[in-house]
């Protein structure tokens, strides 16, 4: 007989303590149904400063397949996404968000592609209406904007909501970066890909965490880490201004020999200082973006830090 496969779900939290017994609820409902798998839940804590920790801890203490990873500060969701993905056992690994607008019951769909030979099953939002005009539409320009930049194209709507079996699971965590993007470290690391279709829920409870600001360092992060095409735009935009300023010499070099010396205006003198002076300001930007890269990676500092493990029968 094949022996029933561990399957882990990876959820991090932070400040989600009003969804977390919906949470519990949705997840169990499914995982008791389904005997064609075991599994366990990683519930990492990423810092939060409500009772979401207290909670998870209760969970943790009345039900044996819940695994609580308590990091010691907020690292961030890409770091307490790598945690739960390191602490996890399954022969397959499914990233879930707390918020459940992605739902529990198409890991059913997964598990199915997985034993049918796919590596990977990846699920793509075809409806994104719960969500902003706004957000929706930046979404879809940032995936566009990526995917022509670099080599390594992202799946469009497609979120951390998968499943990776373990040998995917395994060269993930041969990736060593610091500053982690991954959505793209998913996609990256390739593998027998499939993907389902899903209609996107809205939030449980609560609100997002990322606001605009967020997902817009978010977008730096994963066009920076996967793209040096910004750093080679301002080779072409120098020699392109180059260029213009060499025929523009031999235009007034031409006119001056042919009408005689004319005094420029210092209108367009200065126009043309602070044209030249802000393209290097925003050249200078660009590049200090990579080289803050290079600076944080150069530290090696760990990725995160767990100040506590919480399962049944400890405290």
């Amino acid at each position: 007989m094949t022996p029933t496969p561990l399957v882990s779900i990876v959820s991090p939290f932070y400040n989600e303590g009003q969804g977390v017994d919906l949470y519990y609820r949705s997840v169990t409902e499914f995982i008791d149904n389904f005997p064609q798998a075991r599994f366990e839940v990683i519930c990492v804590d990423d810092g939060s400063r409500d009772d979401t920790l207290t909670r998870l801890k209760d969970l943790a203490a009345r039900d044996g397949r819940f695994r609580v990873v308590e990091l010691s500060r907020n690292f961030g969701k890409e770091a307490a996404l790598t945690a739960g993905i390191d602490f996890a056992c399954g022969e397959a690994v499914i990233p879930l968000d707390a918020d459940l607008q992605d739902p529990p019951e198409l890991i059913a769909d997964m598990i199915s592609q997985w034993q049918a030979g796919a590596d990977v099953v990846v699920a793509r939002r075809n409806d994104r209406s719960v969500d902003t005009f706004l957000k929706r539409k930046s979404a879809e320009w940032f995936y566009r904007l990526h995917n022509r930049m670099s080599s390594l194209a992202i799946p469009e709507n497609v979120g951390d909501f998968r499943l990776m079996d373990r040998a995917a699971v395994d060269a993930l965590k041969q990736l060593p970066e610091q500053e982690r993007f991954m959505k793209g470290l998913f996609a990256w690391v390739g593998f027998r890909t499939t993907t389902l279709e899903y209609v996107r829920r809205e939030r449980s409870v609560g609100k997002s965490k990322f606001s605009g600001w967020k997902l817009w360092n978010f977008a730096l992060d994963g066009i920076t880490s996967f793209s040096t095409i910004p750093l080679r735009i301002w080779t072409y935009i120098g020699l392109f201004i180059a260029m213009m300023s060499l025929a523009y010499a031999a235009f007034i070099v031409a006119r001056t020999l042919i009408t005689g010396v004319d005094v420029p205006g210092y209108a367009s003198l200065i126009v043309v200082i602070l044209f030249l002076g802000s393209l290097q300001l925003i050249s200078v930007g660009v590049l200090g973006e990579y080289i803050g890269r290079i600076y944080i990676e150069s530290k090696r500092r760990p990725k995160y830090l767990v100040r506590k493990v919480y399962e049944k029968n400890q405290s």
